[in-house]
């Protein structure tokens, strides 16, 4: 039985959350769950990614995400939203706007929304 899309979603999401919360233990990672950054391999497998979203430096300065524009299209989950950062630059807070796809089967051998797969592109921004 296929799994459903909102369950799907549910699983990026809670990706998405532990982003800023940096509480992975729940993040539904895959064990050889792999994440690239614009280019760049930066998650080498689940258990990477939930150390590094929970202790990374590269994390802790994220203070916030925005609630995310998902779209499902196959196995695949998207999500468009915009974090803000706890440094600034002269008086202005550092953000960025991100578009990650996360590789989430709809017919995941252990039954449940896992993902796979996150792929990331970043556009830095400065805001008021």
């Amino acid at each position: 039985m296929p799994i459903p899309e909102q369950e799907r979603i549910a699983a990026a999401q809670s990706y998405i959350s532990a982003l800023a919360s940096h509480r992975a233990d729940d993040v539904p990672f895959a064990p050889g769950c792999t994440r690239v950054e614009v280019g760049l391999k930066t998650g080498f497998s689940g258990e990477h990614l939930r150390r590094s979203l929970n202790r990374g430096l590269q994390y802790k300065v994220i203070k916030s995400v925005t609630t995310p524009e998902f779209t499902v299209d196959g196995d695949t989950v998207r999500a468009r939203f915009e974090l803000s950062t706890k440094p600034s630059l002269a008086g202005r807070s550092v953000g960025a706007r991100i578009d990650e796809t996360f590789l989430i089967p709809a017919d995941d051998p252990s039954g449940r929304a896992q993902i796979h797969h996150i792929n990331a592109s970043i556009r830095p921004f400065l805001s008021r």
